[in-house]
């Protein structure tokens, strides 16, 4: 069975991973600071000058080296600190050398913008050596604080803790004191704490990083790395309680439209909700929200996407973003994750059925009445989180010309919950977790019985008739899984995986929708190992990966594995799951060069393979690449990759018809850029695909620019252009004397998009921002064919073009007489597009007190069909620039009450 191919790599590859590298560094001593408490005696003002006694009762933390670019060579500049504490706070104290102050970078930049100079310290209190608390503060006096887990491997910038610090500029360098409340830190109670703890300064000028504990460049993380901190004697753990109500009023004006009662030119509105923070033990945290709001949040980028795929768009929402990295389950590639918080407050599900001369007010997003958040780590390494969240039955309203009125339920109320765990063990080298998730829908809400009638579906309402459109939603989901991974050998060698588990249930209706849809096509024409039961009421379905390899020591690094989605897995109701019925072998070895060089600081060179099968056991794709990233001494850097994929077939490209071949296809990726620290530097980049018959093609142009004129005020300009024409887009599929015709076409389309972004900093604590994004997207079709042998290798006879003499174009419809009898056998509406859209936000946000803002915010957007026959910039004056926008303007302010 050709599925066994898959396993070839299995073998190939378990001698490297045993593989000894011959450069593998030594064991690095771990350093340890002691720190004393202040024993009664006043603490330190947090003023950035290093001039109370106290600070005597500890010695300095001294001794730093080089981290990048040579490691473990004395660093340019010396680096020391301090730590005190009481019961309340942990003190920091840093002094920061520099030989030449005046060349110190004092750049300021919103909160987490770490621009300049600057000195951070990490805070492993769990002492799990994989995660750890970050702060950061810049020679302007701007703080930075992340979240990091997967030892170091990810760092969340959304954790926004509430702590205090100043800076100092003197003829010595730079000074800075730091105030954190042992609130803000998880940790268990003990005697005496043992915590890991690294300290890391960035010497702008230079791009030279140095570390009070060595880390080598081959280690195989971050976290696990650290040296200890000692001295923390009797400090018990801080129980957290945080309430932040806040307050919204928000304007809204948009183009006005006669005749539409719902689209009178503007809206007013006030809301109000409750945001709150629970310790329930120092280690555990109960996250609280009530009727939130999102309206600060930055817009999602405009996309467009004509294979019929959904599109991932990243997580920007405060509520949702903090403690994510316990809630992760990414089970196989990609963005496939068992929670995807986006489906929580999604737009409607449900269809409208519209008549004539009816106007529709459609809400947007989902209410999320409430959610609640109950997360953390315990000292003895287990990992917790539960999420459970309500949003409400959302109605469209419908009024006719005569003032007629009716509704729809477009959602209906839903229950969300989700249930992670992980413990570590083995002196926290290896952990194994779980994850359940559940969605629930109230469908009975969806429409009322007429109790006169009762054995009729009749839907009424006082208002007027009220439809039930719900019957294609999933009644209830649910999924689970078990994942693990244990290192070795100080975690240079690792084996990981997980499994996942999926039941949906619903109407026969629902059911058969689900079968039918793009990420499982049970209906595809070809395939014999999937049927659509119309009788089926629920599905199960599986998935997972295995993959071992490399990860620290010397020079090499690798892995190999695979990963599988059976046909049945659905995850959709609360997780992202873009294809099921896939199989995916992959392998992966990268070379780093560690050592600088008179050309280079940094430099790798990779190799990936992976290959593709359905559960039928269809050899459907091949893929090689090799890659390589190059720092030069200067920071100028370079990127270059070559893919080339020699078999590539699709089971969904022809929407449940045959599988489909494409032509071999190879790409050549090439971006470079500028030194990043200058005051201006840019990034340039090519993405060129061609394939064999032509039969598809993709060009990228990349340009983005970064401008900071001085120290309070940056730009950005992003723009970019692509070409992708295809000489098979799919378009319809039709029916041709009884005979499934696939109609597909050659499309040129056409986008241009440029993000913008300015920030002004007028003090650390307040910010003007602004982002905005155009986005133009253009297809026009010719030559229209239909499949004939969807696998034939050659294009000629994978489709046939439609001659003159059977195709016609008139009143926007193409009209085919394929037996060329005179007779039209079907009609294909003509699919040429252009879209376009322009968003904005321009943000003021003030932190008046650590952890209470006031933002006041502009919101702008514009979204419109164009003409096809134009060309681009045509269509962005007359669709942009030339309409009225929709605006959104709202005051928020929030208050952090710490009890």
């Amino acid at each position: 069975m050709k599925i066994l191919h898959l396993f070839w790599v299995l073998f190939l590859f378990p001698p490297l991973v045993f593989a000894q590298d011959s450069t593998a560094t030594k064991a690095v001593e771990k350093k340890i600071y002691r720190t004393k408490p202040l024993n009664g005696t006043p603490p330190p003002t947090i003023d950035g000058i290093i001039n109370e006694t106290n600070w005597d009762l500890v010695s300095w933390g001294e001794g730093f080296v080089e981290n990048e670019p040579d490691e473990n060579t004395p660093p340019s500049q010396e680096t020391r600190f301090k730590i005190l504490y009481d019961q309340k706070y942990l003190y920091v104290a840093y002094r920061c050398f520099d030989t030449e102050p005046d060349k110190i970078e004092k750049r300021l930049s919103r909160r987490d913008g770490f621009a300049g100079d600057w000195v951070e310290m990490n805070l492993d209190s769990y002492h799990d050596k994989r995660t750890g608390f970050s702060f950061t503060i810049t020679a302007a006096g701007v703080k930075g604080d992340e979240f990091i887990s997967r030892n170091g491997n990810n760092w969340d910038s959304s954790w926004n803790p509430i702590w205090y610090a100043a800076t100092n500029i003197d003829d010595k360098g730079w000074t800075a004191e730091v105030k954190i409340p042992l609130s803000q830190l998880k940790f268990g109670k003990s005697k005496e704490q043992i915590w890991g703890l690294q300290v890391n300064r960035r010497l702008f000028r230079k791009e030279e990083r140095s570390v009070w504990q060595r880390v080598p460049q081959d280690a195989p993380g971050w976290v696990s790395e650290f040296g200890e901190l000692h001295g923390l004697i009797d400090i018990e753990p801080q129980k957290q309680l945080e309430i932040q109500p806040f307050g919204v009023v928000q304007y809204d004006t948009f183009p006005k439209e006669e005749g539409n009662p719902f689209r009178d030119g503007d809206d007013f509105k006030l809301n109000g909700g409750l945001d709150a923070k629970i310790g329930i033990t120092n280690d555990l945290t109960m996250d609280l929200t009530v009727n939130p709001d999102f309206g600060q949040v930055e817009a999602d980028p405009a996309a467009i996407a004509l294979d019929g795929f959904q599109i991932f768009f990243r997580e920007q929402r405060p509520f949702f973003v903090e403690n994510k990295n316990i809630f992760d389950y990414r089970f196989a590639n990609g963005q496939d994750n068992v929670f995807y918080s986006r489906r929580i407050g999604r737009s409607p599900q449900g269809s409208i059925s519209e008549l004539n001369n009816e106007s529709v007010d459609r809400p947007v997003n989902t209410t999320i009445l409430g959610a609640a958040k109950f997360s953390g780590k315990t000292k003895d390494g287990w990992s917790i989180g539960i999420l459970e969240s309500v949003t409400s039955r959302e109605i469209a309203k419908i009024e006719d010309e005569n003032g007629n009125e009716r509704e729809a339920i477009v959602e209906p109320q839903t229950n969300y919950f989700v249930g992670r765990v992980q413990k570590d063990f083995n002196d926290r080298n290896s952990f194994i977790g779980g994850i359940f998730t559940a969605t629930n829908r109230n469908l009975g809400d969806a429409f009322d019985i007429d109790e006169d009638n009762p054995d009729t579906d009749e839907t009424i309402e006082v208002a007027g008739t009220r439809e039930n459109n719900l019957n294609l939603l999933r009644k209830s989901a649910y999924s689970g899984g078990i994942d693990f991974r244990h290192n070795w050998k100080d975690r240079k060698y690792y084996v990981e995986g997980n499994i996942v588990t999926s039941r949906v249930e619903g109407s026969k209706e629902a059911i058969e929708n689900t079968q039918e849809e793009l990420t499982h096509l049970f209906n595809r024409v070809d395939a014999d190992h999937v049927e659509v039961d119309p009788n089926r009421t629920s599905l199960t379905g599986t998935g997972g990966k295995l993959v071992g390899g490399k990860s620290g020591g010397g020079n090499w690094r690798y892995n190999v594995g695979m990963f599988w989605r059976s046909p049945e897995l659905e995850l959709n109701d609360i997780g992202f799951l873009r294809q099921a019925d896939e199989i995916r072998q992959f392998a992966n070895v990268r070379y780093l060069f560690l050592k600088p060089t008179k050309l280079y600081r940094r430099a790798n060179l990779g190799f990936d393979q992976f290959s593709t099968y359905d559960f039928e056991g269809n050899y459907n794709r091949i893929q090689y690449s090799v890659r390589g990233e190059i720092n030069y001494i200067n920071n100028w850097w370079t990127e270059g990759e070559y893919i080339h994929k020699p078999r590539i077939f699709t089971n969904t490209i022809l929407r449940g018809g045959p599988r489909f071949r494409f032509s071999e296809e190879n790409i050549a990726v090439l971006f470079f850029g500028s030194d990043r620290r200058k005051k201006f530097s840019f990034v340039m980049g090519h993405v060129n695909s061609w394939t064999w018959d032509n039969n598809f093609s993709f060009k990228r142009y990349v340009l983005r620019l970064n401008y900071q004129p001085f120290d309070a005020f940056s730009l950005s300009l992003n723009p970019e252009f692509s070409i992708n024409p295809n000489k098979t887009q799919y378009v319809t599929e039709t029916d041709f004397n009884g005979t499934p015709r696939y109609i597909t076409a050659d499309i040129e389309q056409q986008t241009l998009s440029a993000s913008i972004r300015l920030n002004y900093n007028i003090n650390p604590n307040l910010t003007i921002q602004y982002y905005g994004q155009p986005f133009i997207s253009r297809g026009r079709y010719k030559d229209f064919n239909f499949v004939n042998n969807p696998i034939a290798k050659d294009l000629s006879e994978r489709v046939t073009l439609f001659d003159n003499n059977q195709i016609s174009f008139a009143d926007d419809t193409y009209s085919i007489d394929e037996d060329r009898n005179g007779t039209v056998d079907y009609t294909v509406d003509n699919p040429d597009f252009a879209f376009v859209q322009f968003r904005s936000n321009l943000v003021l946000r003030w932190e008046y007190i650590p952890g209470s803002e006031i933002f006041l915010v502009w919101s702008q957007g514009v979204t419109g069909s164009g003409d096809s026959n134009d060309h681009l910039f045509r269509s962005l004056n007359n669709q942009i620039l030339d309409q009225q926008p929709e605006n959104t303007f709202l005051i928020k302010a929030t208050y952090r009450f710490v009890l």
